[in-house]
């Protein structure tokens, strides 16, 4: 329970603190969509006019809290342009980023775990060669150069998966899952290596304890021992990795949708920052921000739980 609120309290000041600087950016931008809106022959008082419509002549402190309280509710405001609200907008677009970001994570996860366990069991050997080579190649490569390289590979040497476009798992499950594996590989490859490298060498000094030592000298097989007690101890710096990495595998997943041509909130952001759409903008980075404290709190509340593991084993 303490644990549980620290971590929750953690998360709310990150939350206001992230959302008070989107706002104040926003409203630092110096975009005036009445002025915009009205055009060149608008008088003074139709800017006003309309700028009070928009609620544009309040104190910034009066229109930070309207906007969370508003936020709270699922009201964040209509877009300026097109006066759709923006939360209809975001809905639309969200499950694409969300779909992205858990592939990557997932994908992060498997190949991390996968590479790390199978290194340090080999340790010194040619498996454990080949995973360090493959896990510093990969983390030197940027997302969105992978991702180009993934979509020149499968566009014309083995046109296995779709290189664009986006398929809404209702109405086609398998063309979900097939749109989103490169632009999920793309993501995954520089947390993947991390991870593998963390676990690597965390699992390897796990195994040298005398735990493990006594669990071998009681006739206690090999699998049992790495999955059932030393992985678990082993996978906490691992898993404090992926927690760094979730803030950037949910900004690479808005950035590769765009690479991709996916109709995702990176699509929308995009479009709106061009026209000078504040609120549209202010609402995809309120919703980035919230998937980045979730995410970060339920690796803290994970780690905290492997972490008692590892106090009662000792």
């Amino acid at each position: 329970m303490r644990t549980l609120l620290i971590t929750f309290g953690t998360a709310v000041t990150v939350f206001v603190l992230a959302t008070f600087a989107t706002f104040a950016l926003g409203a630092a931008s110096g975009s005036n969509p009445a002025a915009v809106a009205l055009g060149e022959v608008a008088t003074q008082e139709d800017v006003d006019r309309l700028n009070h419509v928009f609620g544009l002549d309040r104190p910034f402190l009066v229109r930070y809290f309207d906007w969370i309280a508003g936020a709270v509710t699922g009201d964040l405001g209509n877009s300026w342009f097109t006066t759709i609200p923006v939360a209809d907008s975001i809905a639309q677009a969200f499950p694409v980023s969300l779909s992205i970001a858990i592939g990557a994570i997932v994908l992060a996860l498997l190949f991390g775990f996968t590479g790390g366990v199978l290194a340090a069991i080999s340790r010194g050997g040619f498996v454990d060669r080949a995973v360090t080579l493959l896990s510093t190649i990969s983390a030197t490569v940027p997302a969105f150069v992978a991702a180009i390289a993934l979509i020149l590979l499968f566009a014309y040497a083995i046109p296995i998966f779709p290189v664009a476009g986006y398929v809404p798992p209702e109405k086609n499950l398998v063309g979900w899952l097939m749109c989103l594996v490169l632009p999920s590989i793309a993501l995954s490859l520089d947390a993947g290596a991390d991870i593998a490298r963390q676990l690597r060498t965390s699992l390897v000094g796990t195994l040298q304890e005398n735990y493990v030592i006594g669990a071998r000298v009681h006739g206690l097989a090999p699998g049992r021992i790495i999955f059932r007690h030393a992985l678990p101890i082993a996978s906490t710096p691992a898993l404090s990795v992926l927690g760094v990495h979730a803030p950037r595998l949910i900004g690479g997943a808005v950035i590769t949708e765009v690479i991709f041509g996916m109709p995702g909130l990176g699509q929308l952001a995009n479009r709106s920052a061009l026209q000078g759409d504040i609120p549209v903008v202010q609402g995809v980075l309120l919703v980035t921000i919230e998937m980045v404290v979730v995410i970060g709190a339920i690796i803290n509340l994970v780690i905290a739980r492997t972490g008692g593991t590892e106090r009662s084993a000792a």
